[in-house]
């Protein structure tokens, strides 16, 4: 999958895409149903924001998003997408019309062949443009619309809002559910302050940094080290939050992998959340920590084993 970062410049060989647009933060299965709706009528692609809309607009609003930039991508290759284009969304960007939009960055930047978009969808300075109106501009300008329909499953509209308050209320598989794949953190492993080494189980540390954080515990994790001679798939345990045993302030990821050896520094991990297991507890002692770290991995190898 290649990723174009700039509209105003794009490689000619990216033109003529059929493209999905949307923040699509979690790439639920709604928004899936839009991205296979652009399949089949020229090159796959998908126009998207970075950084969120609603980070540039209200930048000291509590973190939500889903997935980082990473693992957007990485997902979206998964599917299938042969071109993202990342739009780098700011105050030029948020100036434009709904017909600005259409013609400067969609016509003539992209020069998209076809447009996909859900029936909520709004666009422009403003958010002033429907998806009606953009359906009428590309006849104008010279691309197809494709309004889809929401998707909803048993009834239930699916959304990320929905997806966020499974996570925050430790119910991993009915988000899940609603994504069609595991929530995923993705990033860089750094430097942590190597306890779980001195404990018998050296984890990977991650920063959650941006991003609507999950219930705060232990979890059973499926993990791909993504980049690295050890790069594969294993089982693990993860802790989640802020160590209170440790006095810890800022939530991170903590991740042990199992049947592993090396040195994951610099690389980089998707950490899927499968199960809850329980929630961050304060220890009287580091054998009960020890103990209890035997247990949770234990459980974890056998709910990932049996998937």
């Amino acid at each position: 999958m290649q990723i174009h970062q700039d509209w105003q410049w794009l490689d000619p060989a990216a033109r003529g895409a059929s493209v999905a647009i949307g923040n699509f933060d979690g790439l639920h299965r709604g928004h899936q149903s839009v991205i296979d709706l652009a399949r089949g009528k020229g090159p796959l692609g998908v126009v998207t924001f970075e950084p969120h809309p609603r980070e540039f607009f209200a930048p000291d609003s509590p973190a939500f998003r889903l997935m980082n930039a990473e693992a957007k991508a990485n997902r979206l290759a998964k599917l299938g997408v042969a071109h993202l284009f990342q739009l780098p969304f700011g105050a030029p960007l948020a100036a434009l019309t709904p017909e600005g939009f259409a013609r400067d960055v969609l016509a003539e930047g992209l020069g998209v062949r076809h447009v996909v978009i859900g029936q909520d969808f709004c666009f422009g300075k403003a958010r002033a443009g429907t998806a009606a109106d953009l359906r009428e501009l590309g006849l104008r300008f010279g691309f197809d619309t494709t309004i889809a329909p929401l998707l909803a499953v048993e009834g239930v509209e699916i959304s990320s809002t929905a997806i966020r308050t499974a996570l925050a209320e430790g119910r991993p598989r009915d988000a899940a559910a609603m994504l069609g794949h595991w929530h995923r953190i993705e990033g860089e492993v750094i430097h942590g302050e190597k306890r779980g080494r001195e404990l018998g189980y050296p984890t990977a540390n991650m920063s959650l940094s941006g991003l609507h954080l999950p219930k705060f515990g232990v979890y059973a994790v499926k993990v791909d080290v993504l980049s690295g001679p050890q790069a594969g798939s294993y089982s693990g345990a993860a802790s989640l939050g802020v160590r209170p045993m440790f006095d810890g302030e800022v939530p991170n990821l903590e991740t042990f992998l199992m049947d592993f050896k090396g040195d994951l520094y610099g690389h980089h991990l998707s950490v899927a959340l499968v199960e809850y297991l329980r929630p961050e507890m304060k220890f009287d002692g580091l054998p009960a920590l020890i103990t209890q770290m035997d247990a949770d991995c234990a459980r974890a190898r056998a709910i990932v084993a049996a998937l």
